[in-house]
C-alpha cells in the first residue's frame, strides 16, 4: 500500500508549488483537497499517513469567509492528537496553534517584508525536521497575522527578524512554519502584482514590483533549500508509517479552540 498525504489547500493562488517534486520522488502519493471548491474535509485522517494545511488570505479563525475551516482545525487537532505528522504553511501553522490551544493576532511589527531570512534558535538547529535548513536561508513570507500565545507543549523553533514566531513543533511529529516554502515569484505574483490593487499605494510603503523581482532573483536558492525541508518530511512520513500502529508516535489528544479573535492576513 502507497503512503499518502492529503494536502489541503484553501485558495487556487496558494498551490503546493515548490513542495510538491519532493514528496512525490521520495514516492509519496499526494492527495490535493480543495477546500475552496466545496470539497468536504475529512471527520479524521483514516486513510492517509500524514496531513499538510497550506496558507490562504483568510484568517485563522474567519470563519464567516472561509466555512470549512472549523472542520480544518478540527481535523489538524485529531491528526496530532493521534501522533501522525502534520506541517502547516502559514495559513496552516497559525490553525494549528489555534486549534491546539494557542492564539493568534496582529503582528505589531506590521506586514511581513516579503522576503525573509530563516532565523533558528538552538532548538531548530537541532530539530529532526527544521535542522533540514540553513540558518540565514531566504523565504517567501507575506503575513500579517503571527502566533501571539503558543499551544501547551510546543516549543517554538525560529524567530523572525521582527520577534515573531516563525516555525514551531507543536508535537513530536507536528510543524508549523510562517513562511511559504512552497513559494516562489510567479505564486508571489498571484497575490500581489497581478491583483487589480496592483498598481495603488501601499500604506506600508512595501514595493510589490521590486520585491517580486527579487524574489525571482533569488528563487534557485529558495527552491533548493525548501525542497530539502520537505524531502526532509517525506522521510519522517515514510518512517512513521512503516512502524506497526501500536509503536507509531502518539501524544496526548490537544482541545480546540472556539472562534473569537478573528483575523485577516495572508498567511
Amino acid at each position: 500500500m502507497s503512503t499518502r498525504i492529503l494536502v489541503i489547500q484553501h485558495e487556487n493562488e496558494c498551490p503546493i508549488g515548490f513542495l510538491g517534486t519532493p514528496l512525490a520522488e521520495a514516492g509519496l502519493e499526494v492527495d490535493s483537497l480543495m477546500a475552496h471548491q466545496g470539497r468536504p474535509i475529512p471527520a479524521a485522517l483514516t486513510d492517509h499517513d500524514a496531513l499538510i494545511v497550506l496558507g490562504g488570505e483568510m484568517g485563522a479563525l474567519d470563519d464567516d469567509v472561509a466555512p470549512w475551516l472549523p472542520a480544518v482545525r478540527r481535523l489538524i487537532a485529531g491528526t496530532v492528537g493521534a501522533g501522525l505528522p502534520y506541517l502547516g504553511v502559514c495559513l496552516g501553522h497559525q490553525l494549528a496553534a489555534v486549534a491546539l490551544g494557542g492564539e493568534i493576532g496582529k503582528n505589531p511589527a506590521g506586514q511581513a517584508r516579503g522576503l525573509t531570512a530563516y532565523q533558528p534558535n538552538d532548538e531548530g538547529l537541532a530539530d529532526p525536521l527544521m535542522s533540514a535548513a540553513s540558518s540565514g536561508s531566504l523565504a517567501v513570507q507575506w503575513n500579517g497575522d503571527v502566533i501571539t500565545q503558543m499551544p501547551p507543549r510546543a516549543q517554538p523553533l525560529a524567530f523572525a527578524p521582527d520577534g515573531s514566531i516563525q516555525a514551531v513543533r507543536f508535537a513530536p511529529l507536528a510543524w508549523g512554519v510562517q513562511f511559504h516554502p512552497e513559494a516562489g515569484a510567479s505564486i508571489f505574483r498571484s497575490w500581489t502584482t497581478e491583483k487589480p490593487s496592483a498598481q495603488e499605494a501601499r500604506a506600508d510603503g512595501i514595493d510589490i514590483f521590486a520585491l517580486a523581482d527579487a524574489i525571482e532573483a533569488h528563487e534557485p536558492s529558495i527552491k533548493e533549500e525548501w525542497a530539502g525541508l520537505a524531502a526532509r518530511f517525506a522521510q519522517v512520513v515514510v518512517e512513521n508509517a512503516a512502524q506497526p500502529p501500536s509503536t507509531q508516535m502518539r501524544t496526548a489528544s490537544p482541545g480546540t479552540n472556539g472562534s473569537d479573535g478573528r483575523s485577516s492576513t495572508r498567511a
